[in-house]
């Protein structure tokens, strides 16, 4: 629940005021704020929004710790919002706090890929040093898996041969981390059960090194 900011001190005895008047949620702040046009860039579009905020108190969360809320409403919209935000940043234009969150999107992207793909931060440990331990390990084999694809697993095809078995993705251009990980697991099951594995040492090796030995064992005797 949002609230004003405290009143002025009235100079009485007792506790000052810690809050003022009940503004509600962001729903009810919508009915009331003036919304303006902006020209923003997220998710590598510029387009128009309209965004109202204000400076309250968010006196369950922040207590009387002062911050914004801005509220985000579409061209296409005609009344509520369509995104909300809270930050504590009070200097920062408006424009610039939406750019900025919507940046954060890869980045949530890849906690949930790595939370749900290689099982990042769903082990059960107890101690404090695995618990420190286990998640960023799981983001490492995750940039290892992407990495590796750059370097070595891409294939111009791979999105169409993608799209041919799932049709569905009719709006798909670039592989996803999934499509990156089921190629790097076929590229290890293939390394494993190839008829002559790479980095095997050849008869003529096998026997120059046991040569080496029996010649460093006579030397030794004598």
């Amino acid at each position: 629940m949002l609230y004003d900011l405290a009143p002025p001190r009235t100079g009485k005895r007792g506790r000052p005021a810690l809050k003022d008047t009940r503004l509600g949620t962001a729903k009810d702040l919508a009915a009331t704020l003036a919304f303006v046009p902006f020209q923003i860039t997220r998710y590598q579009r510029t387009e128009t929004v309209h965004l109202a905020e204000t400076t309250c108190l968010w006196y369950g969360s922040f207590h009387t710790r002062t911050v914004r809320v801005i509220l985000l409403r579409d061209d296409d919209t005609d009344s509520g919002y369509d995104l909300a935000l809270v930050t504590t940043d009070l200097t920062t234009p408006a424009p610039a706090l939406i750019t900025r969150y919507a940046w954060r999107w890869s980045i949530e992207v890849t906690f949930a890929e790595a939370r749900d793909l290689l099982g990042a931060g769903q082990a059960r440990n107890r101690t404090r040093a695995a618990v420190e331990r286990t998640v960023p390990v799981g983001l490492y084999c995750y940039t290892i898996t992407v990495t590796w694809y750059v370097l070595h697993g891409h294939h111009p095809s791979d999105t169409a041969d993608r799209r041919e078995r799932a049709p569905w993705y009719t709006t798909k251009t670039d592989p996803s981390v999934s499509d990156m990980l089921a190629k790097l697991r076929r590229a290890i099951i293939a390394a494993r059960f190839l008829p002559t594995r790479p980095g095997q040492p050849t008869d003529q090796e096998i026997r120059a090194v046991q040569q080496a030995w029996a010649t460093a064992s006579l030397d030794a005797a004598a």
